[in-house]
C-alpha cells in the first residue's frame, strides 16, 4: 500500500471535494478497499489501540485489554459500517438513480467515510466526542459533491438523495459501533 497516496487523496478528498470527485466521474474504482478503506481502518485501529496507553488509567494487563477491546471496536465498527453503508446505498440509488454498478457504490461509499476517518484517528489520540459530531457534518458537502459528480444524481433529487446518503454514511458506523459495545458488554 502506498501510504503517501492514501495521505495525497484524504487530503485533497477534504479540501477539494469536487476536484477529487471530477477525477473520478464516470469510473468506478475497482480496488477501493484495499487502495483506502482498509488501510484507514488500519490507521484508525492503529491510533485507537496506541491513544489508549496515553489515555487509561490503570494496570498494564487491564490496559493492554482495554487498547485490543478498543481497537476491535473501532475496526469492527468502521469495516462493518463501510459495507453496511455500500449496501443501503446500493439500495437507495435504485430507486433514485439509475442503478450503479456495486464498484461505484462502494468507490462512493468509502470516500465519503473520508470524515469519519480522519476523525477517528485524532480521536484515538484525543477526547474530541462533541466536535467529532460536528466535524463530520462536512460529510454532507463530500457527499454533496460526490452524488452530483460521480453518481450523476439529477438535480431535481440531489438534495433528498445527499441527505439520505449523508444520514447513512454517518450512521451506519455509529450503528455498528453501538452493536459491538453492547455485545461486548453483555458477553463480558
Amino acid at each position: 500500500m502506498n501510504y503517501k497516496d492514501l495521505f495525497h487523496k484524504t487530503m485533497q478528498l477534504l479540501s477539494a471535494p469536487g476536484k477529487f470527485w471530477d477525477k473520478l466521474e464516470g469510473q468506478a474504482e475497482r480496488n477501493v478497499q484495499t487502495n483506502f478503506v482498509y488501510p484507514m481502518i488500519g490507521l484508525c485501529g492503529l491510533a485507537e489501540f496506541v491513544g489508549t496507553f496515553f489515555r487509561y488509567d490503570g494496570s498494564a494487563g487491564e490496559m493492554f485489554q482495554w487498547a485490543l477491546m478498543r481497537c476491535c471496536a473501532v475496526a469492527v465498527a468502521l469495516f462493518g459500517g463501510f459495507f453496511l453503508a455500500a449496501c443501503l446505498l446500493e439500495k437507495l440509488g435504485g430507486g433514485w438513480i439509475e442503478k450503479p454498478s456495486k464498484e461505484k457504490v462502494q468507490t462512493f461509499a468509502g470516500y465519503s467515510m473520508a470524515v469519519i476517518f480522519v476523525l477517528d484517528i485524532a480521536a484515538g489520540f484525543y477526547s474530541i466526542v462533541i466536535l467529532q459530531w460536528i466535524l463530520q457534518l462536512y460529510t454532507i458537502l463530500i457527499v454533496f459533491e460526490g452524488a452530483r459528480k460521480f453518481m450523476q444524481v439529477p438535480e431535481n433529487r440531489l438534495t433528498a438523495y445527499t441527505i439520505a446518503a449523508s444520514a447513512i454514511v454517518l450512521l451506519s458506523p455509529a450503528l455498528i459501533e453501538f452493536i459491538f459495545n453492547e455485545l461486548t458488554v453483555i458477553l463480558n
